[in-house]
């Protein structure tokens, strides 16, 4: 495996389609061509990380938050670029996923939701225009007793998958004319002679990257010299992506309640409260890392409680203001637990290689109580 094949598989855990567009997500440091058998997942890539990675002779690491953000103009030992210089020095690879990881179904925002028992929640904000998969309608007419065959043969090429069904298709029956002119090799009926033929209209739908296979699998089973097919772009409907989650709780439960909650499956030593801790909570919004204007929406909405990674102080003041409890787990605390899940998504998919989740990232925060 090699420091280029991370990319289809990140495709299938968080597509990087689903990122904001002012992050820097994917290949950022290394050799796309480097062999790789021991891949190191962090939050931030840090110094520790990057020794760590050495240790462990890791040659690409797969980073929440990138390490590079902005443009650089030059990368030295020392300086802000130093983390970069010594990761190019050691040959490690750095791939990096951040929002694409927030706003993926099952990613952390769902994670966030699920914790505190939000029931079928709805992105709060910053969506993001993304078409999975780029799909197209094969409308086929084939002749009654022909039609087995060459449907066997559109789906075997790779027509027809619905979510988790195969083999998807509809036909119903019709008549067909044809004039077969000087030069047809007609399969039914005679040049110069109009036929009628009673055939049925077969409909399947076909993804972008099959479409040329399944025409020319069509081609080949079907029976007539020119057979006749559409090919229509289709525009489906999309859910909706963007960051945070609202909704209902499937179990009302108290503030304090659902902070031991969170901090079980967080690992969070202590949070940060705006409100009361003893209210009801029915409706609730997450929101990973640092949601800015979002906390906006979520007080329109009269949400009654907000679990995020941290605010901005005028932000808490507005909260407090508007009667919403908010719950602050520290940046990437709020973060760190789908390590846990996507450790085990990637091995699922990389079992040529040694995937481990790094020990040295850690919440540059100390929680202590004076």
């Amino acid at each position: 495996m090699k420091v280029k094949d991370i990319a289809p598989v990140v495709e299938e855990v968080a597509p990087l389609g689903l990122a904001q567009d002012w992050d820097n997500v994917g290949l950022l440091v290394g050799d796309p061509e480097q062999p790789i058998k021991n891949v190191l997942l962090t939050i931030d890539v840090t110094k520790a990380v990057v020794a760590e990675a050495k240790r462990l002779k890791a040659e690409l690491i797969v980073s929440y938050h990138p390490v590079i953000w902005d443009g650089l103009k030059q990368v030295l030992a020392g300086g802000p670029t130093h983390i970069v210089y010594e990761l190019i020095r050691a040959g490690i690879a750095v791939f990096s996923i951040h929002t694409a990881l927030d706003v993926v179904a099952g990613g952390v925002n769902d994670g966030l939701a699920e914790m505190i028992g939000i029931e079928d929640g709805q992105p709060l904000g910053d969506y993001v225009e993304y078409e999975p998969q780029e799909n197209y309608k094969l409308v086929a007419f084939v002749p009654v007793d022909a039609l087995k065959k060459v449907t066997n043969a559109i789906f075997r090429a790779g027509a027809g998958a619905i979510g988790n069904y195969r083999n998807c298709g509809y036909h119903g029956e019709g008549t067909g004319t044809f004039l077969p002119l000087a030069g047809a090799k007609p399969a039914i009926g005679k040049q110069g002679k109009t036929e009628t033929v009673h055939e049925m209209r077969f409909e399947t739908i076909v993804p972008a990257e099959k479409l040329e296979a399944v025409v020319a699998a069509l081609e080949e089973a079907h029976p007539y010299e020119t057979p006749a097919f559409d090919i229509f772009r289709l525009f489906g409907y999309a859910s909706r992506f963007g960051l945070g989650r609202m909704g209902r709780l499937s179990e009302p439960a108290r503030v304090d309640q659902l902070i031991e909650r969170i901090k079980k499956q967080t690992g969070a030593k202590a949070v940060g409260l705006v409100g009361d801790s003893e209210r009801m909570v029915r409706t609730a919004a997450v929101c990973a890392g640092t949601c800015g204007r979002i906390v906006n929406t979520v007080m329109a909405a009269g949400a009654d409680l907000y679990l995020t990674g941290e605010m901005k102080h005028h932000e808490a003041l507005a909260a407090q203001e508007a009667g919403l409890t908010c719950v602050c787990l520290s940046h990437t605390v709020s973060e760190r637990f789908i390590l846990k899940k996507v450790a085990k998504l990637f091995k699922s998919r990389m079992k040529q290689v040694n995937i481990r989740t790094s020990k040295a990232d850690t919440d540059p925060f100390t929680w202590k109580n004076v």
